[in-house]
């Protein structure tokens, strides 16, 4: 707090008044903390407003000192008032380090009373030295020793007494201070940062605020406005009040110097106010008398007037806050006019206008009222308004009294001057009284208690009953206009979609048609076509239903597993178009182009004479396969959706002959090639689809008149299935094992399995029957007794015995035989032989009817033995002879029906038991491109030989360069070694999870080094076809050798070599390496069988 100090034009005695005061402070302090007696005094407070007391007094101290230092000095008058001693002083003392002053916590004036006593001076004040007739020189020097004499800490000073007075003060040595580091500036804010609402109540204001805690509280009434806790605009009434209202006092001007009693001192320090414009008269003592302020009083309602006459009868000049003087005598000054009166602070609008409402009417002549209209006069319009609607309100609830806070009035007068008309809860915000008149508002039927009471109940009742029947009218009415327009909707919807199904339909339509027009067109001019330079477009599409093609893993590596259909450019009239299914990296299409490359050093037998085959090949993939990655669909589907792909094939073959060829037909291949306007070498989609089922083939080989095994097709009820199996197990007692076949699978999916003749018990008894009949037996009559028996049990052994051959896809009976019933299917007969091969022929029939066999050879088994893993190439089980007359006898059949293309005949031979002589059934007809002749296009690739159909042997050209002839002993003669015939094993099923781990420049580096490789000179060795450039799990490979012996010994030698050097004892993968390698060598021994018994035959011949 500031010191209220006026410099006097004599600064010795004003010099002499604030040595006094600091003792005085200094005693009273010590006094109060020496002595408090258990007084509730905040010593702390009163230290820092003694500190800040000191401060200003040494400041006003040190302006003393420079005006005296900076005077001219006047020579000395004489004055009687000092006994002849001289009239003028020059006195200088420096206040800077005086002792504080002393306080007493109690004393005469009462109990708990403070006084500040007189300072004790710590300097003795000696026979005053005359300054008369001195020069400013010698004044200056005698002032500076004064100052250093007054002050015993200065340097000076025991040299000055010495000098001046003689005497020898004792040299005290002094500690010197401790230096005082300043302290380094403060960065930042110092003051906390307000508390906010929580992020959930910032953005929805409808949720309720957070409680208030006691730490809330504590940082006052700003922090809780800041955080939203309390409205901005809320009228805040402190509880309890800390405005104490009493009535203010009113002192005598006559008693401004009179001392003030201890009674009126309040215990804290606010202000310390050194007054020394009032004179003073000599008989007063010359000890000053220290006054406190008084507890501080609250400030009256707010009256301008009054005030400021209190302020003028007082006579004295007033600050904003209460203030105490202290009187001290000193010398009469010359008076001066007190400051201007400072008017009273505060708004006017704190002024709380009041008035009443009763019985719903305001008197306009009660005195608040007057005084509110009179202080709102400017905007009186606005207010008048809303006055009246609070007066409607209060009449229609006949609320009796209401106290009306006028200043909020005229707020909500301002807030809906130009919208609309308050709202009831806005108006209750203007009353005093809320509570009570919000209790009357809110009672049910208040409202009807006034005037036209019961006029308002019965136009209240009317509406209702009016509002509640055209209520249910209005939801019954809404009820069925959302029900007629759920039927609108739902009826256009239907006409759009029949719409949609009609164009579908005709559009399918007219695709078939053009398809049709174009096969005739292109199978009358087949004969020029496959003649001349021409576009193969080979699309790899498995166009299976839409549920097959969701249950098969990988279905895009699936469709690629031909690859190998680019190895067409051999005919060197045909130009390849390879649509494929996946994305292939740079690294695979490099080694199909170095592969294809290799045709002129095939020819030639050099290995340097390769050549650029990249102008007569070209590898697409559609765009679409981005847009639909887990959609499933075939490749036909894909690139109907890739428009850019289209027009890009479409550009390549503009003015060339071109046709598409597929693997399994899909409708959306008639799309793709309606829109490139090129024939397709496939039957019918519908009727690949027919006779691709088991049902289907087995009507084409029954019409074909060729040897099937003993069964029934056509089957969709569980009664029939067991009708029928009972039947077929009653005639073909010799059977063991029976296949249930479904008629839309494939790749040996769909069969199950079940050694009906092991679980029957009327087994034993139906081959007596059997034996007792003889030649009868296969009379209905003679089956009938044991054809019950085994009905009775036939349904038992197949719900506990059968089991489906692919777990994964059926993994119970159930399942098997729900989608057995769902789709139809066949039941046939196992071979009932230990030793069973299956033989497949690829079979084509040109769009001119000609039927031509391509590729046969015998199957090889490792994850299934209904399942094609790999082929052995040409076939050399069964007859050539034999194999042909059944094939042509099939193919007349399809052509028949419609088929023309490519079409996949399976076959099992075996020996007969009985017999002893050998069977060949037809078991399947696959209508589509097949693996195994795009693995055979390879090998007649990189070989460049031919398949001889009649003799099924395949024949290369031998070597250029003369060779001398390797000869072979046999059977004791020397027979000349044939190295034109050639044998091939292959496959596309290869599977290793451990190849992924290998790029395929590290994994043909690997095969280099073992050896694995191919020999362009004598065109024997190992090739393989990526199917996978990015997974990298699955392969193709193809060995060929001179001998069937060798190509299988090759093949199963590359297998055991990849798989030890891709895996490790703790990672083996998943594989199926392991599976053909058991069935390899299961060949391999029978064909060393075949050939010892050859041999024994043809000594045996020799002999006799």
């Amino acid at each position: 707090m500031s010191v209220m100090t006026e410099l006097d034009s004599r600064p010795e005695e004003v010099g002499k008044i604030l040595v006094k005061v600091q003792d005085e402070l200094r005693e009273l302090r010590d006094h109060l903390l020496s002595k408090s007696d258990g007084q509730i005094i905040s010593v702390a407070d009163l230290e820092n407003a003694l500190a800040r007391t000191e401060q200003g007094l040494q400041r006003k101290t040190e302006e003393v000192v420079h005006q005296i230092n900076n005077s001219v000095m006047m020579l000395p008058l004489s004055d009687p008032k000092y006994g002849g001693e001289l009239s003028s002083l020059e006195t200088t003392i420096d206040l800077r380090r005086q002792p504080k002053a002393t306080y007493y916590g109690k004393d005469k004036g009462g109990p708990g009373q403070l006084q500040l006593l007189p300072p004790r001076p710590n300097f003795l004040m000696k026979q005053p030295i005359q300054t008369q007739g001195l020069t400013p020189s010698q004044q200056l020097k005698q002032q500076c020793n004064l100052r250093a004499m007054a002050n015993p800490y200065n340097a000076q000073n025991r040299n000055v007494l010495n000098d001046n007075y003689g005497i020898q003060l004792p040299l005290i040595p002094q500690k010197p201070e401790p230096r005082q580091i300043p302290l380094k500036p403060l960065t930042g804010s110092t003051v906390e940062h307000l508390t906010i609402l929580p992020k959930a109540n910032r953005v929805d204001a409808q949720l309720a605020p957070p409680p208030i805690t006691e730490d809330d509280a504590s940082k006052g009434i700003r922090s809780l406005i800041e955080r939203g806790l309390i409205p901005p605009a809320a009228h805040l009434t402190l509880e309890p009040s800390p405005i104490r209202r009493q009535p203010a006092l009113l002192h005598n001007p006559a008693d401004k110097s009179k001392a003030p009693t201890i009674s009126e001192m309040m215990p804290g320090l606010a202000l310390v106010h050194l007054d020394v414009s009032n004179p003073v008269t000599e008989n007063e003592p010359k000890s000053a008398v220290t006054s406190f302020p008084s507890a501080p009083t609250p400030r009256p309602t707010p009256q301008p007037a009054s005030r400021t006459r209190e302020s003028s009868a007082s006579g004295r000049n007033k600050t904003p806050a209460t203030v105490r003087t202290f009187e001290m005598p000193l010398q009469p000054l010359e008076s001066e006019e007190p400051p201007p009166t400072t008017p009273a602070s505060g708004d006017l609008k704190t002024l709380s206008h009041r008035f009443a409402i009763q019985n719903g009417h305001v008197k306009e002549t009660q005195p608040e009222f007057l005084a509110f209209k009179q202080h709102y006069c400017l905007t009186w319009g606005s207010i008048v308004t809303t006055l009246k609607h609070l007066e409607r309100m209060l009449t229609r609830f006949s609320v009796p009294i209401a106290f009306v806070n006028g200043d909020k009035l005229a707020d909500l007068s301002m807030e809906f001057e130009l919208e609309r008309p308050p709202s009831i809860e806005h108006l209750l915000c203007v009353i005093v009284n809320r509570d009570d008149v919000e209790a009357m508002v809110t009672k049910p039927g208040r409202k009807f208690l006034g005037m036209n009471g019961q006029d308002l109940a019965a136009t209240t009742i009317q509406s209702t009953w009016r509002m509640y029947c055209d209520r249910i009218a209005y939801l019954e009415y809404r009820k069925h206009k959302w029900a007629a327009g759920v039927i609108a909707i739902s009826w256009i919807m239907h006409i759009k979609m029949v719409k949609v199904r009609h164009q579908l339909v005709r559009s399918r339509a007219d695709q078939l048609e053009n398809f049709k027009f174009r096969a005739k067109k292109f199978a009358a001019s087949w004969d020029r076509i496959k003649t001349s330079k021409r576009v193969v477009i080979h699309i790899p599409s498995l166009g299976l239903a839409q549920k097959i093609r969701d249950s098969i893993n990988d279905f895009g590596i699936q469709q690629n597993t031909q690859m190998a259909r680019l190895c067409d450019i051999r005919d060197p009239n045909v130009d390849v178009i390879f649509v494929s299914p996946v994305p292939l990296s740079d690294e695979t299409l490099q080694y199909y182009s170095k592969l294809l490359g290799l045709k002129a050093a095939v020819e030639s037998g050099k290995v340097d004479d390769q050549c650029n085959m990249e102008d007569r090949f070209k590898i697409i993939v559609p765009e679409a396969i981005k847009s639909f990655p887990t959609h499933r669909m075939c490749l036909a589907t894909l690139l109907k959706y890739s428009p850019q792909t289209m027009r890009r094939i479409k550009l390549m073959i503009r003015g060339r002959d071109a046709y598409i060829v597929t693997t399994v037909p899909h409708k959306d291949d008639l799309a793709v090639a309606d829109y490139l306007e090129v024939p397709i070498l496939a039957p019918e989609p519908e009727i690949a689809r027919l006779y691709s089922t088991k049902s289907g083939c087995k009507r084409v080989f029954a019409s074909a008149g060729v040897g099937m095994p003993p069964g029934e097709y056509d089957i969709y009820s569980l009664g029939q299935l067991h009708e029928c199996l009972a039947q077929l197990v009653t005639e073909n007692l010799g059977v063991q094992r029976w296949l249930f076949k479904l008629d839309e699978e494939f790749d040996g999916r769909g069969i199950a399995y079940c050694n009906i003749t092991d679980h029957l018990k009327c087994y034993k008894w139906a081959l007596k029957e059997s034996q007792r009949y003889g030649e009868k037996w296969s009379k209905k009559w003679a089956q009938e007794s044991a054809y019950i028996k085994i009905h009775a049990e036939i349904g038992d052994v197949l719900q506990y015995f059968a089991e489906p051959v692919n777990k994964n896809v059926f993994p119970t009976w159930e399942k098997f035989l729900a989608a057995f019933l769902g789709q139809g299917g066949v039941v046939e007969a196992c071979p009932p032989a230990e030793s069973i091969t299956t033989l497949t022929v690829d079979m084509l029939i040109e769009p001119s009817g000609r039927i031509n066999m391509v590729t046969c050879g015998d199957q090889i088994h490792a994850e299934s033995q209904f399942s094609c893993w790999g082929i052995s190439f040409p076939q050399s089980s069964v007859d050539p002879e034999v194999l042909n007359k059944v094939c042509l006898k099939i193919g007349d059949a399809c052509k028949a029906r419609g088929i023309v293309g490519y079409f996949t005949i399976d076959f099992v031979t075996f020996i007969s038991g009985t017999a002893m002589d050998q069977r060949l059934w037809a078991v399947d007809l696959s209508l589509h491109y097949s693996d195994s002749l795009g693995l055979f296009q390879l090998v007649s690739y990189v070989t460049g030989g031919l398949l001889n159909t009649r003799s099924h042997v395949f024949e290369v050209e031998p070597p250029k360069e003369p060779k001398k002839p390797r000869r072979r002993r046999l059977a004791g003669t020397d027979e000349l070694h044939d190295n034109n015939s050639r044998f091939a094993v292959m496959s596309t099923r290869l599977l290793h999870t451990n190849l992924a781990v290998v790029h395929y420049s590290v994994f043909f580096q690997m095969c280099r080094a073992h050896g694995i490789g191919y020999d362009i000179k004598e065109k024997q060795g190992s090739v393989f076809t990526l199917l996978d450039s990015f997974n990298r799990e699955r392969l193709g490979m193809v060995t060929i050798g001179d001998t069937l012996q060798g190509g299988l010994a090759t093949f199963a030698r590359n297998l055991s070599v990849i798989h030890q050097e891709i895996s490790a004892p703790n990672m083996q993968g998943v594989t199926n390496f392991k599976g053909a390698i058991g069935d390899i060598e299961g060949i391999l021994g029978t064909t060393i069988q075949n050939a010892e018994e050859m041999l024994a035959a043809m000594r045996n011949e020799e002999e006799s």
